[in-house]
């Protein structure tokens, strides 16, 4: 009848006296929606109801970030509960997956997590009922349940253990010449979902058309380097771990680099290149690649790709998600993020594919179009021996509006 949250929860017992109910615990500034208004929860366990009261609230395009800056998402009712001093949060859920004899896992951090001394849980109805005096209580009934104070006798019990784990980024380096001091990134990651129960997960677009594609330009650059034909600056090839669970592998090398970012002149990310994006129907449409982040951070970055991309493979640019306004915060969403933060230009290379396949069993290697992801990594590959071979790093001459969160 209750599942807790481990990446909040602490080890131990806490008793209440008392709970307060707070409705669906949504504080929404533009709907003029306060459901703590006159409720003092200092200290005090919080019960709320999940969603709100038009249904639950699913996950869009947008990804977890957007999902989660929803003021009705379990996260955000987390935070308000927390800022506002309570104890502890429960969340009544519908349709409430009875208790079973294994142990609940939680998620995996890569970083200690700030909030591990707040008791958060999923409660049944029935729970909910018992804490609140309702009596038969089903979900339409604690709606009308009135906000407020109630007197209980709960003891919450957690015992919670944290293994730690460890993952690699691999790293390939070939050394530049009169500007080895000087570094090109470019990245990809080599993780996917793996394994759930019996069904795999195979991610052949994302994202190992994008490692393969870190590969395939690492090999095309040490044969020109045999051949006499070595970069000015160290071309540094890195596939890292972690992407789907939180841009990991990438946070760490940023947070400890092996080469300074300030010597980085840009970071070439490739996360999904190996398919058409399925809102594009029309034949003349198809020979694209989405390219994310040309308008950030420097001006140099649309005038170099535009070039190398008319010197190879002439295919669409596309700059859709640029657009302030995308709703998939698509920007935020890659490794290349991680390097963006600290300044270092990028430039994020996608095909677009949200739906169909996207984070599916069926993300299989017959699907992809190697011979469009060839036009595609010609071009990053050009792209990258004009950013490895010009006589100056790129400007940093534009602002990075980091997303409110």
């Amino acid at each position: 009848d209750f599942n807790f949250n481990l990446q909040t929860i602490a080890n131990g017992n806490a008793t209440f006296k008392e709970v307060v109910f707070a409705g669906y615990g949504i504080v929404d500034a533009e709907k003029g929606i306060n459901d703590y208004e006159n409720l003092d929860v200092k200290g005090k366990l919080v019960v709320i109801l999940d969603g709100t009261s038009n249904g639950p609230v699913t996950m869009g395009q947008g990804g977890n970030r957007a999902f989660n800056a929803n003021p009705a998402s379990p996260m955000s009712k987390l935070r308000q509960a927390s800022s506002k001093g309570a104890a502890g949060l429960l969340i009544v859920s519908a349709d409430f997956p009875r208790k079973n004899a294994t142990p609940t896992k939680g998620n995996m951090y890569v970083k200690a997590n700030p909030n591990a001394g707040f008791l958060m849980a999923n409660i049944s109805a029935d729970v909910a009922g018992a804490l609140l005096g309702s009596v038969a209580p089903t979900i339409a009934s604690l709606k009308d349940v009135k906000k407020g104070n109630y007197t209980t006798d709960a003891t919450i019990a957690a015992t919670k253990t944290t293994d730690n784990l460890e993952s690699s980024n691999v790293i390939a380096v070939l050394p530049g010449t009169d500007k080895k001091d000087e570094y090109l990134m470019l990245t990809g990651h080599y993780d996917h979902l793996g394994k759930r129960g019996d069904v795999i997960y195979y991610g052949a677009d994302d994202d190992g058309s994008g490692t393969v594609s870190v590969m395939q330009m690492a090999e095309a650059f040490a044969a020109a380097a045999k051949k006499g034909f070595k970069p000015r600056r160290t071309i540094v090839f890195m596939t890292v771990s972690g992407e789907e669970k939180g841009l990991w592998g990438s946070d760490y090398y940023s947070e400890h680099p092996i080469f300074p970012l300030d010597k980085t002149t840009a970071d070439l990310n490739t996360d999904m290149v190996g398919r058409v994006d399925t809102e594009r129907t029309t034949g003349d449409s198809l020979n694209y690649i989405y390219v994310i982040g040309h308008d950030k951070l420097s001006t140099d970055l649309p005038i170099i790709n535009e070039a190398a991309n008319k010197a190879s493979s002439n295919i669409t640019l596309d700059y859709k998600y640029d657009d302030p306004a995308d709703k998939n915060m698509i920007y935020y969403r890659s490794d290349h993020y991680n390097f963006a933060k600290k300044g270092v230009p990028i430039l994020f290379f996608y095909d677009g594919m949200l739906l169909a396949d996207y984070h599916k069993p069926t993300d299989t290697i017959e699907k992809i179009n190697f011979e469009l992801m060839q036009k595609r990594v010609l071009m990053i590959y050009y792209t990258a021996a004009e950013m490895a071979n010009r006589d100056d790093m790129l400007k940093r001459d534009l602002k990075l509006n980091m997303p409110a969160r």
